[in-house]
């Protein structure tokens, strides 16, 4: 199970905020162009100060990517805890699979993916996260007790999960 604990009023409060915003600000850069479209434009859509909204997201391109940054992490943390004699590919299989719904959640759908296309800083940015993903996963499977994998075949294995 990937998580059975329900979060807080609070953190629920500050999720829907989360996704407001991302909301507004998706609108305005398919109105306006990511470019034209600034932190303040989208603030004020939601009626936030500019301080708020770094409150919720650390920048604008982290309104386009969400919670990919923590799924990464969590991904990986669900490697370590697959059971210690399991093959690397078995594991690599029975996370993914439990994880599938989540990592593609953690997208925004085809209007993000267009959005992410036509925007260099968004695509460079999209690479770089995938590129954490696959490293974190490939590094949690190296770590996993028994694992004699190398860094070589870690790397491999993921890319190809």
């Amino acid at each position: 199970m990937i998580s059975g604990k329900r979060p807080g009023l609070r953190e629920r409060t500050r999720r829907a905020v989360r996704a407001e915003l991302a909301e507004l600000a998706m609108g305005l850069f398919a109105e306006r162009g990511y470019a034209a479209t600034t932190v303040e434009d989208i603030a004020a859509a939601a009626g936030l100060s500019k301080r708020s909204f770094f409150r919720y997201f650390p920048s604008k391109e982290d309104v386009v990517f969400g919670d990919a940054g923590d799924v990464a992490g969590r991904v990986a943390a669900a490697v370590r805890e697959r059971p210690a004699g399991e093959a690397p590919w078995a594991c690599l299989r029975a996370v993914l699979r439990e994880w599938q719904g989540p990592i593609h959640d953690a997208r925004r759908g085809v209007a993000a993916l267009r959005l992410i296309e036509a925007t260099p800083v968004l695509r460079a940015r999209l690479h770089r996260e995938r590129e954490e993903l696959l490293g974190q996963v490939a590094a949690a499977l190296r770590e996993r007790p028994g694992a004699a994998l190398d860094a070589f075949t870690a790397d491999l294995l993921t890319a190809a999960a």
